[in-house]
């Protein structure tokens, strides 16, 4: 089997490979990609750092057609690429689909933004002098994602980085190499200079470390784990450099007794268990009012009857498998957790077996949770959602709100006083009414608050504040 390789200063490197398995069939691999040392990810900082000074004074036309080009091949493969995700992570085979394409509308979005960067020229408070403010690059960005949006996060950073002339050393997560790789395939065949962008495959522990420990990185944008987060950041400050995080998530989805039940329950199934509950965004507590809870309750246990749990590409499943033991291990454990907290598993929970080995599990939905329970407070990352009763609103939203996330919260009414209020109320970076806390825009900003995310939004053009810096100059007329 071909092994894909790591690309260093244009060159692709590493002979040294791990197997990429698909989850849902684990007699599949997917394919072999090289494993990058401490040296190879040192080697991969100093081309980036040494690509910088002509990359960020490149033609913002240069960055367009690359960029450009790129979101023309990605949607152009979707198919292809959507089932490569769909393989090594275990997201359906649809879910894989429209995530490639939200990776090509990423591209074609800073595409665009190579050709709208702006300043502004204002008059000095001194007469005779002209004050100008520019944005420029960072300079060498650190890129980690995480396994759980293989193409979408990677291109969230990839592209922004790169649209406003900083150098790139990106390390995917190990579990996920492939969309990576085939990310950073079709920019340097769209012509990306060498040493621009640089891919260094491996475990966090050596090559996320190693960039951690490096002044040469002046940036680093992570999304995963909290605990993680919380190195990076102190690694960070160690070095004075820029940094983003976006971590967990314990989103809240309330349900009040006006709601539209089919809207609710719809909303509150897609939350908790679609791409198999694995988004920092997912809902795992679900927040409903007496009058409605029995009902609620009900409806959602009849359209859990109807979700297929299947190999991801077979057609009609509508939840694919857990993306490996150790993950699907962590979801039995809490539900195993919350039954010894005295939370009742109303439904699912079981592992299942299916046609082709993998890790199969059936959606885990628990009633009489109570908010200070460990399946309601820290993040499963996976199906496993647990409904807490509440008397009324004013109940709903402080509950909804003690969390020491926050991310995404969700409310299904057909109340205009209680959205508006909750909207305004909601103590999270992003709000959904009769929507699901999951699904986002690529144009528009994304992040949380609190224990969730730290640093400037990601995506739309709110990305400039974290990929440049600001620079004020005075001109004595």
């Amino acid at each position: 089997m071909t092994i894909h390789q790591n690309l260093i200063a244009g060159e692709w490197v590493g002979s040294e490979a791990i197997k990429n398995v698909n989850p849902s069939n684990t007699d599949d691999v997917v394919g072999e990609y090289a494993r990058a040392s401490a040296e190879d990810t040192k080697a991969a900082i100093a081309a980036a750092k040494a690509a910088f000074p002509a990359w960020s004074r490149s033609g913002i036309l240069e960055r367009h057609a690359i960029l450009r080009k790129t979101a023309d091949e990605i949607i152009a493969r979707k198919d292809e690429l959507g089932r490569l995700l769909s393989r090594e992570e275990g997201k359906t085979l649809a879910e894989g689909i429209g995530e490639t394409v939200r990776a090509g509308q990423i591209f074609d979005f800073f595409a665009g933004e190579c050709l709208r960067l702006a300043g502004e020229t204002l008059p000095s408070v001194r007469p005779n002098i002209g004050v100008e403010i520019t944005r420029e690059p960072v300079g060498v960005v650190g890129i980690i994602t995480p396994w759980n949006f293989p193409i979408a996060i990677p291109a969230w950073k990839i592209a922004p980085a790169l649209c406003y002339g900083n150098t790139v050393v990106f390390k995917p997560a190990e579990l996920v190499p492939g969309c990576s790789w085939a990310i950073v395939d079709i920019l340097v065949r769209a012509g990306l200079p060498k040493g621009v962008l640089n891919l260094v495959m491996g475990k966090g522990s050596v090559v996320g470390q190693t960039m951690l420990d490096s002044p040469d990185v002046h940036a680093i944008t992570f999304t995963g784990s909290t605990g993680t987060g919380k190195r990076v950041a102190a690694a960070s400050v160690e070095h004075n450099r820029k940094y983003q995080l976006e971590m967990g998530g314990k989103n809240p989805f309330v349900v009040l007794d006006d709601a539209d039940l089919s809207v609710a329950v719809e909303a509150a199934v897609n939350s908790a268990f679609f791409s198999t509950g694995q988004r920092c965004t997912a809902s795992s507590r679900v927040i409903v009012t007496e009058g409605i809870h029995d009902r609620f309750v009900a409806a959602v246990g009849e359209r859990l009857k109807s979700v297929v749990v299947d190999d991801a590409l077979k057609a009609g499943t509508h939840i694919g498998p857990v993306v490996d033991q150790s993950q699907l291990k962590q979801d039995t454990d809490y539900i195993e957790i919350g039954q010894k907290e005295g939370a009742k598993l109303a439904f699912g929970g079981e592992l299942l077996k299916r046609d082709t080995p993998g890790f199969y599990l059936s959606p885990a939905l628990f009633t009489e949770a109570t908010n200070d329970m460990r399946i309601s407070r820290e993040e499963i990352f996976g199906p496993v959602a647990a409904v807490i009763r509440v008397k009324d609103y004013e109940e709903a939203l402080a509950v909804a709100n003690d969390t020491p996330f926050g991310l995404s919260s969700g409310i299904a009414t057909t109340s205009l006083k209680h959205a508006t209020h909750f909207k305004r109320n909601a103590e999270a970076g992003m709000v959904m009414v009769n929507l699901p806390t999951a699904g986002v825009d690529f144009h528009v900003p994304f992040g949380g608050r609190k224990g969730s995310s730290y640093g400037s939004r990601e995506q739309g053009k709110y990305a400039n504040e974290f990929y440049t810096t600001v620079k004020t100059a005075y001109t004595l007329a």
